[in-house]
């Protein structure tokens, strides 16, 4: 039997194409969102480690972002799915956690300043808890407002540039620090406990971050609600089920789809995560050969920005490799594209391991790269289609579980594994995570991906005629 909404699916409208210059100012936001996330995924654990953490104590620290975003991205997906007043509907979400990441990236690298009141390192963690709860707000949004505005065959495009936008702003965050270290900017850890080039360049991070946003929400437009039903249908109705009710509902029914990338995505970000706490532990130990009470040295901070600015080389190659994903994905298929590209950053972690030149931290990167890119698109571009109309953004803040999860657990493990297991050895947390980005490329094999079933047929039919 037909439901009642049945009709309207039927009717509903096809979304106008966009301008590529449409779709750059609609996630052009992203680019400082990313500059911001850059430079606390390259410097908040050795700015924590300047303020007396331990390095098994690193992931507790880290253990903020992914659980405030396990929190925090459902609930502003939720509410951002029923909103809507004289800025949009996503846009105001995105432009308060803006101003919430501003004000941290801010105070941050001055937590020192506040140690005779408070020890230096818990008002860092704070700010940390601070601005990735900030980000979460700011970030969620954009993938939705991706979602709601594109035509399904300009997803991957769409999604692509977005990626080549996060690229390009965290390609700047990554690479500032060093560059403000060779342009007349101390080393040298101040009175505060952070050094001159990390200081300003959060600084940098907060106005590139502000302006980024801003040009989003001035020169983007989003779908009024009669025109966005138009497109999309009504939005299911939920009288007897409100916030966090809703949020469990949707979640006990999400696509079976999302539940098989939810194995992808932890293996992927099990990995990410030590990477970004690890990295420079691992490479100022493994390749400097750093030893003792190496934190507050000027070696740490060279080592610390050399890990920068390679993770700058990994937000380069996604930013290109992003561009060339919607190609690669008709030729071979979204899966393969997406396992082709995590093969690669595994075998990219995995060889940190055999490095003695910093320098060679480059090619290392390359594969990085290819994996991040892929990541930040692909698994969005085989989600978006199987969400039903009107859930957009609450599904797009449940996905992110299976971002949160694994980190979460990492956070809670990764630091005892680190000092019983490895014995202080950060580098085999990192041969681990690149064993761990195998792990994801074998299981996204086995996601059902109608799209990809769509374009193998419709190439079948092709080859027949």
């Amino acid at each position: 039997m037909a439901t009642a909404t049945s009709p309207a699916k039927i009717s509903l409208a096809e979304k106008p194409r966009l301008s590529v210059w449409q779709i750059v100012t609609m996630s052009f936001g992203f680019l400082g969102i990313q500059f911001g996330f850059a430079l606390q995924n390259g410097n908040t654990s050795r700015i924590l480690r300047s303020f007396g953490a331990d390095v098994d104590q690193l992931p507790a620290f880290w253990l903020v972002a992914p659980l405030t975003g396990m929190i925090v991205q459902p609930l502003i997906g939720h509410y951002s799915d029923r909103t809507w007043n004289r800025l949009g509907r996503r846009k105001p979400y995105f432009l308060t956690g803006a101003i919430l990441t501003c004000t941290a990236l801010l105070i941050l690298p001055n937590s020192g300043s506040f140690s005779s009141v408070i020890p230096a390192l818990w008002i860092g963690a704070g700010m940390v808890m601070i601005m990735d709860t900030s980000i979460n707000i700011a970030m969620e949004p954009f993938r939705a407002l991706v979602a709601d505005n594109l035509p399904d065959k300009q997803r991957t495009l769409g999604f692509s540039i977005q990626t080549f936008l996060i690229g390009l702003g965290a390609v700047g965050g990554s690479y500032l620090p060093e560059w403000m270290g060779k342009h007349g900017f101390s080393l040298q850890p101040g009175q505060n406990g952070v050094a001159d080039n990390i200081r300003y360049s959060y600084y940098i991070g907060a106005a590139v971050l502000i302006i980024a946003i801003l040009v989003t929400v001035f020169y983007s437009r989003e779908y009024a609600p009669a025109e966005y039903e138009k497109y999309h249908g009504k939005p299911e109705q939920s009288h007897k089920r409100s916030g966090i009710r809703e949020i469990l509902y949707d979640f006990r029914h999400m696509p079976k789809t999302m539940k098989q990338l939810g194995l992808v995505q932890f293996f992927s970000w099990f990995a990410l995560f030590s990477m970004w706490v690890f990295t420079t532990d691992a490479v100022a130990t493994h390749v400097y050969g750093l030893t003792g009470e190496y934190a507050k040295t000027v070696e740490y901070n060279e080592a610390g920005n050399k890990v920068s600015s390679a993770f700058g080389i990994y937000n380069l190659v996604a930013m290109f490799y992003a561009l060339l994903l919607p190609a690669i994905a008709r030729k071979i298929g979204r899966k393969a594209t997406h396992a082709f590209s995590l093969m690669a950053g595994g075998v990219g972690l995995i060889s940190i391991f055999f490095i003695k030149d910093p320098a060679m931290l480059t090619f290392s990167m390359i594969g990085v790269g290819l994996a991040w890119a892929s990541i930040l698109a692909m698994p969005y571009v085989i989600l978006s289609g199987s969400i039903p109309a009107g859930k957009l953004g609450i599904y797009m803040g449940i996905f992110n579980f299976f971002i949160t999860l694994p980190q979460i657990v990492n956070g809670v493990f990764g630091g005892s594994i680190v000092k019983h297991i490895y014995g202080n050895q950060p580098i085999f947390a990192i041969v681990l995570a690149g064993f761990f980005l195998f792990c994801a490329a074998i299981s996204v094999l086995f996601v059902y991906d109608a799209g990809d079933i769509r374009i193998s047929r419709k190439k079948q039919r092709l080859a027949a005629t």
